[in-house]
C-alpha cells in the first residue's frame, strides 16, 4: 500500500516500481484472451472453427474496451498533472467527471452491440460456419459491458495516484478467476464458447468491485466523489483520451480488415484457417504490445506529475529510462519470437498445417517488433503531457500504413502476405515517430520551463 512519491523519488527506481507492476498486470490481462482461446481451441471435433469464431470476436471486444481507454487514460493525465499543481480539488473533480462518463459509455455501449451484433460480425470476418461461435461469445461478453468498462477506466485512477501494485492486483484477481472458472464451464458444464464468454464476465465483475472498493474507500488520496460536473472538463478528459483510444480502437477495425481480407483472398478452402491462424498470432502479440503498453502507460504519471511541477529535467531522466526498458523488452521478444513461436502454437492446436503456418505468422508479424519501442514510448510521452494532436497523429499515421498494406498485398501477392502488413507499419512508424519526437520535445519543455510558477496547464 506505499505511495510512490512522484515529484521526488529517485526517477530510475521510480519508473521500475511504476512499470513493473503495470507490464505484469497487462501481461496477466492478456490471460483473458489467450485462456479463453487456449480452451476453445480443444473443444472435442469443433476446436478449430470455435477458435475462429472467437478471433473474429476479439477486435470486438478490443473495441469496446477502447472506451475504458478512451475515459481511464484521457483522465489519470489530467488528475497527475493537478496533483502535481497541488491541486486536490480539481483532482477530485476529473475523477468524478470519469466515473460520469464511463457509468453513460457503459449503458450506451451495450444497447448498441446487442443490438447491432449480427451485422458487426458479418462485416467483421464471420463466415456462416463460424457465426454461432462468435455470436454466443459476443452476446454474453457484451452484457458485462459495464463491469469491463468500469475496471479497467478506473483502474487507472489508481495506478496513477502511486499505487501500481494495487492496479496489478485488480488484473491478476481478474485472470485468476479467469483461468479457474474456464475449463470448469467450458468441459466440465459442457458449455463450450458460452462457458468461456460466462468466465471472462464473472472475472471481470470480480475486478470491477476490487476497483471499486479502493477509490471509495480510505486509503485512496483521490475517491470518487459526486457532483461539480463541467461539459468543458468533460471534452478536455475525452481530448486527452482520444490518442489511445484512437490507437486501440484502429488496431481493433485494422484486424477486422485483416480478417476479412483473409477470408476473401483465401477462398473457402483457406480462409476459415487463416483467420484461426491470424488469432493466434493476433493473442501472441499481445504477449508484446499489451505488457509495453504497461510499461509505457503506467510510467506516464511520472511525466504528467512533474510536468504539472514544473521539473523539467525529471521528464527527460524518465523518457530515457522507459525508452531503455521498452527496448530491452523487444530485443527479448524478438529472440523469443524468431526462435521459439512453436511453444505458443502448440497450446492452441496440433493441426500440423495449422501450426505451420502460425509459426510463420507470429516470425513475420515480429519483424520490426524493436523499432515499436520508440513508437510506444515517445506517443504515450506525449499523451502524457497532454500534446495530443501530435500523439494522435502518429499513431494515425502508423495504422494507415497498416491499412494499405492490408489491402494492397493480398491483392497483389495473395491472402498470406497480409502478415507483412505490421512490421511495415512497425519500422516506418517507429521512424517517423522518432524523428518527430526529437523536434516536438525540446520545445515543449523550453515552453514548459519559461511558464510563470503557479500557472496552471490545461485549464
Amino acid at each position: 500500500m506505499k505511495q510512490n512519491d512522484l515529484g521526488r523519488d529517485r526517477v530510475f527506481s521510480l519508473v521500475l516500481r511504476l512499470a513493473i507492476p503495470t507490464m505484469v498486470a497487462q501481461l496477466v490481462n492478456v490471460l483473458y484472451s489467450i485462456v479463453d482461446r487456449m480452451y476453445i481451441g480443444n473443444i472435442p471435433e469443433v476446436g478449430e472453427l470455435a477458435l475462429a469464431g472467437a478471433g473474429v470476436c476479439g477486435p470486438i471486444v478490443t473495441l469496446l474496451s477502447s472506451f475504458a481507454s478512451l475515459v481511464g487514460l484521457g483522465g489519470a493525465p489530467l488528475l497527475t498533472i493537478r496533483l502535481g499543481e497541488q491541486n486536490q480539488k480539481g483532482a477530485r473533480q476529473v475523477l468524478a467527471n470519469c466515473f460520469l462518463l464511463l457509468l453513460i459509455l457503459s449503458g450506451v455501449l451495450t444497447a448498441l452491440f446487442l443490438l447491432f451484433r449480427r451485422p458487426l460480425l458479418m462485416w467483421f470476418g464471420a463466415s456462416q460456419a463460424t457465426f454461432p461461435y462468435a455470436d454466443t461469445y459476443l452476446t454474453i461478453y457484451t452484457m458485462g459491458t459495464f463491469f469491463a468498462l468500469m475496471a479497467a477506466g478506473l483502474n487507472q485512477f489508481i495506478i496513477c495516484q502511486g499505487y501500481p501494485a494495487i492496479g496489478m492486483a485488480t488484473v491478476v484477481i481478474g485472470a485468476a478467476l479467469n483461468i479457474v472458472l474456464d475449463p470448469l464451464f467450458i468441459f466440465t458444464f459442457h458449455m463450450g464458447v458460452a462457458g468461456a464468454a460466462l468466465a471472462t464476465v464473472l472475472s471481470q465483475v470480480a475486478s470491477c468491485g476490487f476497483v471499486l472498493r479502493f477509490l471509495m474507500g480510505r486509503y485512496a488520496p483521490v475517491r470518487i466523489t459526486f457532483g461539480n460536473y463541467s461539459f468543458r472538463l468533460i471534452r478536455r478528459i475525452l481530448a486527452f483520451g482520444f490518442s489511445p483510444f484512437i490507437i486501440i480502437a484502429t488496431d481493433s477495425l485494422l484486424l477486422i480488415v485483416l480478417n476479412t481480407m483473409l477470408q476473401r483472398y483465401g477462398g473457402p478452402d483457406q480462409g476459415d484457417k487463416l483467420v484461426t491462424c491470424a488469432t493466434i498470432v493476433q493473442s501472441y502479440m499481445l504477449l508484446i504490445t499489451m505488457p509495453m503498453a504497461g510499461m509505457t502507460g503506467g510510467t506516464q504519471p511520472i511525466l504528467s506529475y512533474n510536468y504539472g511541477a514544473k521539473q523539467t529535467g525529471r521528464i527527460r531522466q524518465g523518457e530515457r529510462c522507459i525508452l531503455l526498458m521498452c527496448l530491452v523488452f523487444t530485443g527479448l521478444m524478438f529472440l523469443v519470437s524468431q526462435f521459439l513461436p512453436h511453444l505458443f502454437v502448440a497450446i492452441f492446436t496440433r493441426v500440423p498445417d495449422t501450426m505451420e503456418l502460425s509459426v510463420w505468422g507470429i516470425r513475420v508479424f515480429t519483424l520490426a517488433v524493436i523499432p515499436l519501442g520508440f513508437q510506444y514510448t515517445f506517443v504515450d510521452g506525449l499523451t502524457a503531457m497532454g500534446i495530443t494532436r501530435v500523439s494522435v497523429s502518429l499513431s494515425l499515421f502508423r495504422k494507415t500504413t497498416f491499412l494499405v498494406c492490408t489491402l494492397l498485398l493480398p491483392r497483389l501477392l495473395g491472402a498470406a502476405y497480409a502478415f507483412y502488413a505490421e512490421p511495415a507499419a512497425d519500422l516506418l512508424g517507429a521512424v517517423v515517430s522518432t524523428t518527430v519526437f526529437l523536434l516536438v520535445f525540446p520545445r515543449l519543455i523550453k515552453k514548459r520551463d519559461a511558464m510563470p510558477d503557479g500557472q496552471a496547464l490545461y485549464s
